[in-house]
């Protein structure tokens, strides 16, 4: 479902991951995202394009802004910090959207 290998990634793929690595250089890398053991990965069922690293964390573009995108341990709701809920109960979406 998930590859590194960048023969498999398209040339959409690739610009993709072109504007992370440019991001990156910029400084713009996610407060929050540990620089350890990065990669470059592909969803090849959505062709998302992110980084990743040795923690699991996530970092994709939104928009022109790379930001932490963030899996809910608890219900498995997915996306960046403006998708989560805030009327929702789900305590692992309450501590993505607080920052817990």
């Amino acid at each position: 479902m998930t590859t590194t290998d960048l023969a498999q990634f398209g040339h959409r793929e690739r610009e993709m991951a072109q504007e992370l690595l440019n991001q990156w250089n910029k400084g713009n890398l996610p407060k929050d995202f540990d620089d350890d053991e990065v990669n470059i990965m592909m969803n090849d069922q959505s062709g998302n394009v992110f980084l990743t690293n040795s923690d699991y964390q996530v970092a994709m573009m939104n928009g022109d802004d790379l930001e932490m995108f963030y899996s809910c341990s608890e219900c498995g709701n997915e996306g960046f910090k403006e998708d989560f809920d805030e009327e929702t109960e789900c305590e692992g979406c309450l501590e993505i959207i607080n920052g817990d």
